[in-house]
């Protein structure tokens, strides 16, 4: 994605007390009733969410029949980390539905962890489905599809059955229309909306009676945070440490986070830079008046030079 001429400075990396870089952004925060609180750049284009999206596509099996709960359905919504319990629960998931790996729509890859991809490497282990972030959300939409009796081949197709239900379940949650279909990172359907219709879903989120699907997904996220992320995740310890808190972000600088007495966020970072994320999140958190030691600890983006840490990544909004 190209900046936006209306994009503000979210972060900047500090060297030797010298800005080496910048990131340019959108961002968002809604207040408890709902209401546009404050916003930087332009938050009412539509952008890709990524993996932000998760939660809502969740929420969508769920609407489309699917059983699901616990841990199984916060890998369902996950960007997993790779870690073995979240690869052995994707296989047992699997075995549980009559599935095989290579029905996954997600192409194979390495463990996201950087640490997980090693130890995945020097045990002799080549890219795999499983492995893939996305295989826990693969693998429920497969099974719903076989519950309801909908192909299984197929089930990545915008006009599926499934994709058509999930894609009402994001519009109703963000309050607004898809504005865009593409093809995300692991096949699935991508579907744009506003950062702003992103932090409305989010609160619809955090804010959903317990029975709901969303209600469901959020009780689930908010239960088994290391397997929505994995144990080394920003999204895993705010969830963990931040009561009734639901935090996903999502590729290319994307983070949605919404509290449960309806306070929300989303921003876009616009050169797609993961780095900025905690920094902004946590400055923008701390605007609304969350605090925390946690905080520290998801701000944290040091800059190294010599085996050392020489500066940071600190946001600006």
């Amino acid at each position: 994605m190209s900046t936006s001429p209306s994009s503000v400075l979210l972060a900047e990396v500090v060297r030797s007390d010298w800005v080496e870089g910048r990131h340019r952004g959108s961002a968002v925060v809604l207040g408890a009733d709902g209401s546009v609180e404050r916003e930087w750049g332009d938050p009412g284009a539509p952008v890709f969410p990524r993996s932000a999206n998760k939660p809502f596509q969740a929420a969508g099996v769920l609407s489309a029949g699917l059983r699901l709960g616990g841990r199984r359905l916060a890998l369902g919504a996950a960007s997993h980390s790779g870690e073995p319990f979240h690869l052995e629960l994707v296989e047992r998931m699997l075995a549980e539905y009559g599935l095989a790996e290579e029905q996954l729509g997600c192409p194979p890859d390495l463990p996201l962890d950087a640490e997980e991809a090693e130890r995945f490497l020097a045990a002799g282990r080549t890219r795999s489905r499983i492995a893939m972030n996305c295989s826990g959300k693969h693998t429920a939409m497969l099974a719903v599809c076989a519950e309801r009796g909908w192909p299984t081949e197929g089930y990545l197709a915008p006009d599926h059955p499934l994709q058509r239900g999930i894609r009402a379940t994001l519009e109703s949650a963000a309050q607004e229309p898809v504005a865009h279909t593409g093809v995300d990172g692991c096949g699935a359907p991508l579907l744009a909306v506003s950062l702003t219709g992103l932090a409305r879903a989010f609160r619809t989120l955090a804010t959903a009676d317990a029975g709901t699907p969303e209600g469901r997904v959020a009780d689930a996220m908010r239960a088994h945070p290391e397997y929505v992320a994995g144990t080394r995740r920003h999204d895993t310890w705010l969830m963990r440490e931040l009561p009734g808190a639901v935090s996903k972000m999502g590729a290319e600088g994307v983070q949605g986070f919404a509290l449960p007495d309806g306070r929300a966020l989303a921003f876009k970072v616009d050169d797609g830079a993961a780095r900025a994320l905690g920094p902004v999140l946590v400055s923008l958190l701390r605007g609304v008046g969350v605090s925390g030691e946690v905080l520290e600890r998801v701000e944290r983006q040091p800059v190294f030079g010599g085996g050392g840490t020489v500066g940071e990544v600190r946001a600006v909004v």
